[in-house]
């Protein structure tokens, strides 16, 4: 009795999902269970001490805003291709994120979502989630430099415009030269085929974004009763975030990369090292680990056009 290829074919899908949702909550319990700089003791009596409906269902509304407006960012751009729902949107970003967890910088989010389309669509899609995320980055480089500026870490904004001017006279002098077929003039052509009033959406969500989540990080270290300016603490936040996403790292070790960059500027301005490290690993659990849970099932109930 032969089996039958298409139930094969299927079982192997099913097998390669399971593997990844499995995978992916490994990961976020092995951090979570095997990090010696979390006292999990002090941290429970901590929740205990401040936590509260509101704060909950503020620190909640900050980590939905900021999933929904990654949904928004990714169904304004995939209209390229072709118009999805909000529905489908949310499952495409969640399940590419699920995807991406355990994969060096999320690469695996470019896969995830290509999934979603057919396989004459892969570049386009993978193009698009390139600018979905480097818009993201361009803003945490910008408001990065602006909080190391207003630090006093002025050399270090100084070194950071410079290179940005040498990378963009050096794209500009080196456009046309060709490597396999691609170019930065090719690029660049590409970019200006999408309309200009998708691009101007995109900024505007990412901007939206950007606000959400570092005003979040915010509102968890006045949770948490540390007391600094605005300014102070908020360009701490920015400095913390672009150079955290200078650093390669995998998803399920981005609060290890932030906290320990967080130690460096908060432990400066007098914050206990234990309470930046729980904040951060909060900041991960919202916006990363809740997220995937949710990914997980789109990732289960997932199936290829």
């Amino acid at each position: 009795m032969t089996s039958n290829p298409k139930n094969q074919k299927k079982n192997h899908i099913y097998i390669i999902k399971l593997l990844i949702v499995i995978g992916a909550f490994y990961f976020i319990y092995d951090r979570l269970a095997n990090d010696k700089t979390l006292d999990w003791g002090k941290f429970g009596q901590l929740v205990e001490e401040k936590a509260t409906f509101i704060s909950i269902f503020i620190l909640l509304l900050f980590s939905f805003a900021n999933r929904y407006f990654e949904i928004l960012k990714w169904q304004n751009l995939v209209k390229v291709i072709e118009p999805i729902s909000i529905g489908e949107s949310s499952k495409q970003v969640l399940g590419a994120l699920t995807a991406g967890i355990f994969t060096p910088n999320g690469l695996g989010e470019y896969a995830g979502k290509a999934l979603f389309f057919s396989k004459n669509e892969t570049k386009k899609v993978i193009f698009l989630n390139l600018i979905c995320n480097g818009i993201q980055m361009i803003l945490s480089v910008v408001f990065g430099t602006i909080g190391l500026f207003i630090l006093g870490y002025w050399k270090w904004s100084l070194a950071i415009i410079g290179l940005a001017i040498f990378l963009i006279l050096f794209s500009f002098f080196t456009k046309k030269i060709k490597i396999k077929g691609h170019s930065i003039e090719k690029l660049i052509h590409k970019t200006n085929e999408i309309p200009k009033a998708i691009h101007n959406k995109n900024i505007g969500l990412a901007i939206c974004r950007y606000l959400v989540f570092s005003h979040q990080y915010y509102f968890l270290f006045l949770l948490f009763g540390v007391d600094l300016p605005y300014v102070t603490l908020i360009s701490s936040i920015a400095a913390v975030y672009f150079l955290a996403s200078s650093l390669p790292s995998f998803q399920f070790l981005d609060f290890a990369v932030k906290g320990s960059v967080a130690i460096f500027f908060f432990g400066k301005l007098g914050v206990n090292d234990w309470i930046v490290v729980f904040i951060s690993t909060l900041m991960w659990f919202l916006n990363v680990v809740l997220p995937v849970v949710i990914g997980s099932y789109f990732v289960l109930t997932f199936k290829k056009k």
